[in-house]
């Protein structure tokens, strides 16, 4: 019986495939430390009101707040590229060599000439990000994720590249629902559990708290050894995005934001926490924390004694600590929830890294739902 047992776990490694993320400091962090922070938000918002989104555009993301990062290699000899995992969106792209933009330059870049397996699709694509743009075109090769294989991938090129000059990453791969990708495209999750590469077609998050490495992506399976007790299953109330309901948020016992239901879009693209104005501003005022410049600013000492903000979802209290939502850079200390969802996610609210980190999560494609749990 022994022996049976440990062949089923070994048979389980087997079919889950792990890939190590790596914590990066954000664009927000690194611009904060260098002062440049607030000019570079004028110049985004001023670059996106030049816009003339003559290609069809997708939903916006903000890449300034970008936490982790992993390895994926596409073509045939492979070429590697460090990517954002992103549960916001649903597309892969990467930097060609055709592109001019300054940010290309500074990054890894796809060069079709070099690779045998690579197909032209020419296709014309945008995407406009909360604080960048991409323009490029469609192109098919074969993409790597670990030991998983796409083959004749679609995916993203660019020809111009504005706001991503500094990001420590070079391209993105999204992993929420078809409806939002790129139109006749097919997302590499789709692809992988198409051609049967997955054993069950999940992937899940562990988001190291502290550590720079010890993050991890795992696809189809999950390792039992990064989280604590049992997984709580929550509906996703829209297949578009990872949504799902929220009943209410709380702090001391009392409801601050959420009163009557609301819906969060769970996502690995940013490390922060949107939501509405009216709401977030509510939070602030019961942190007696003061808006400077693009922030919330609050007393460093403020993290030992504040409560936990606990979001109550499919009537699990799930609390977040001041720790982990009180960032302290050199002497200042911010918080990390942020407003304007109402302008820019239809004032659904967003639950980034600051929550994944607190939660180890599971997203079941074929059961559309998510897991949460404690993470160790």
């Amino acid at each position: 019986m022994k022996w049976l047992v440990l062949l089923g776990l070994v048979a389980l490694s087997e079919c889950i495939v792990i890939l190590p993320l790596r914590k990066i400091k954000t664009l927000r962090e690194t611009l904060r430390e260098k002062n440049l922070l607030n000019s570079f938000l004028e110049q985004e918002a001023y670059r996106l009101s030049k816009n003339d989104s003559k290609i069809a555009t997708l939903p916006l993301r903000n890449h300034l707040d970008i936490a982790y990062v992993g390895v994926i290699t596409i073509g045939t000899p492979p070429q590697e590229f460090r990517v954002v995992f992103d549960t916001g969106s649903a597309n892969l792209w990467v930097p060609s060599t055709t592109c001019k933009s300054p940010a290309c330059r500074t990054h890894n870049a796809f060069n079709p000439q070099n690779s045998l397996s690579y197909g032209e699709v020419g296709k014309p694509i945008s995407i406009v990000y909360g604080s960048g743009i991409f323009r490029g075109f469609l192109g098919s090769d074969t993409v790597r994720i670990g030991n998983l294989v796409s083959p004749k991938q679609s995916f993203g090129l660019s020809l111009v590249e504005s706001g991503f000059d500094f990001v420590p990453f070079d391209g993105v791969l999204g992993l929420s629902f078809p409806s939002i990708a790129f139109k006749d495209t097919i997302p590499i999750f789709d692809n992988l559990w198409s051609h049967g590469a997955l054993s069950e077609p999940v992937f899940a998050f562990y988001l190291s708290k502290n550590k720079s490495e010890g993050s991890a992506l795992m696809f189809g399976g999950v390792d039992h050894r990064y989280y604590q007790g049992e997984l709580n299953w929550v509906p996703v109330s829209e297949t578009r995005y990872w949504k799902i309901s929220v009943n209410h948020i709380s702090m001391n016992g009392n409801v601050v934001a959420c009163p009557c239901g609301c819906h969060a879009i769970v996502d690995t693209g940013t490390s922060l926490i949107y939501g509405p104005t009216e709401q977030v501003t509510n939070i602030h005022k019961l942190m007696k924390a003061k808006p400077q410049s693009s922030e919330y600013v609050v007393s460093c000492d403020a993290i030992r004694t504040l409560p936990p903000v606990i979001f109550n979802i499919n009537g699990i209290d799930y609390p977040l600590p001041p720790q982990a939502y009180i960032t302290k850079v050199q002497n200042s200390c911010s918080s990390i929830f942020q407003g304007g969802s109402e302008s820019r996610y239809q004032s659904n609210w967003i639950l980034g890294d600051v929550f994944l980190r607190q939660y180890f999560s599971v997203f079941d494609r074929k059961n559309e739902r998510i897991g949460l749990a404690p993470a160790v």
